[in-house]
């Protein structure tokens, strides 16, 4: 599997496992497929929703890990020094909690849908947490 849908709210992205820089990332969340939640703004990372997963264990290390996500980047944080989490950057992004700065795995980047990042983003500030599923493509 190359690619995944994610069906975030009315929006559809397809977006691209990045398997060889996060393999072991890539093959614990398509285990959980189809992956099934709520996505709400997020608190302290500027332009990204996120999907709380509290005390969920994803038994992961960091790999591919960055706190300065790109537009359309998917991060999974495994947990430790904050809930378990998955942040999904529409802009100007910079991951952290309310412990501080946080370094999620990316592990997908949205390649099909980018011109409705921004709006789908508006969307879940103003009108609240929105259906998110990931499938595969």
């Amino acid at each position: 599997m190359e690619f995944l849908n994610v069906q975030a709210g009315p929006f559809l992205f397809k977006a691209k496992l990045e398997l060889v820089a996060a393999p072991k990332t890539c093959a614990r969340f398509c285990d959980l497929l189809p992956f099934t939640n709520k996505v709400i703004h997020s608190r302290w990372s500027g332009e990204a929703v996120w999907v709380p997963l509290g005390d969920f264990e994803m038994n992961l290390d960091f790999e591919n890990h960055t706190v300065h996500p790109s537009r359309g980047d998917i991060l999974l944080y495994p947990g430790g020094f904050s809930e378990t989490e998955i942040l999904f950057a529409y802009g100007s992004s910079s991951f952290a909690s309310k412990m501080g700065d946080l370094a999620g795995n990316h592990f997908l980047t949205v390649v099909e849908g980018q011109e409705n990042l921004a709006e789908f983003g508006r969307l879940v500030l103003w009108e609240g947490a929105q259906d998110i599923v990931f499938s595969a493509a």
